[in-house]
């Protein structure tokens, strides 16, 4: 994937999360509701991406398998 197309997704994944700041979505619930690919391959990047902005202190996780914005 190039660089523009990452950097277009990660936008698609933060505002998903903005437009919905209460909401806690699972990866596939997330890939669903984005219209990504819900392959296995697709999720396991997405996990990755997820995992960063976890780190970032953008998101938190309420649970296994499941981010939320933080507030």
């Amino acid at each position: 994937m190039a660089p523009a197309e990452t950097a277009t997704v990660y936008q698609r994944i933060v505002t998903a999360f903005n437009k919905h700041p209460r909401k806690v979505f699972r990866v596939r619930d997330l890939h669903e509701h984005l219209g990504l690919p819900t392959d296995e391959p697709s999720i396991n990047v997405t996990r990755s991406r997820l995992g960063r902005l976890i780190r970032q202190g953008f998101l938190g996780q309420p649970g296994r398998g499941r981010c939320q914005k933080r507030t």
